[in-house]
């Protein structure tokens, strides 16, 4: 089996909050990521798909294809958006990395144009990385 991994970027504002919490709970809780304007990112996805190298094509999955898959299906959606407000995939969900990158697989499972999904990493700081396997 060989992996492919394409790389995409987009820009998003969120915030973490909690309406089960008082606002003292998402404040302890989520901290300067509770605040209710929201703050941004600058994301990285990562989006791993496994398969055997088909003999006519020499591919996994052709690039270009998962590269339009990626962009219509998610990052059309979340580019410079509010992820707690304009994203459908994403409503009621706490967008933490690990909920966005869950939200993420589901969308991208049954889309993929061949090969398998394998993992969904998402880069949301220089120093925090969360990744789905295996997406349930």
């Amino acid at each position: 089996m060989m992996t492919v991994t394409r790389r995409e970027t987009f820009s998003a504002s969120h915030r973490l909050y909690n309406p089960a919490f008082s606002d003292a709970q998402n404040e302890a809780v989520f901290d300067k990521c509770n605040n209710p304007n929201g703050h941004g990112h600058n994301y990285e996805l990562e989006v791993t798909v496994e398969g055997p190298v088909h003999p006519d094509t020499g591919y996994v999955v052709d690039l270009k294809q998962l590269k339009e898959v990626i962009r219509r299906e998610v990052i059309a959606k979340v580019d410079h958006k509010h992820l707690n407000h304009d994203v459908e995939f994403l409503r009621g969900v706490i967008p933490t990395a690990e909920n966005i990158a869950l939200a993420i697989w589901k969308v991208l499972a049954e889309r993929i144009p061949s090969g398998q999904l394998v993992s969904v990493r998402l880069r949301e700081t220089e120093n925090n990385v969360v990744e789905v396997r295996g997406g349930k």
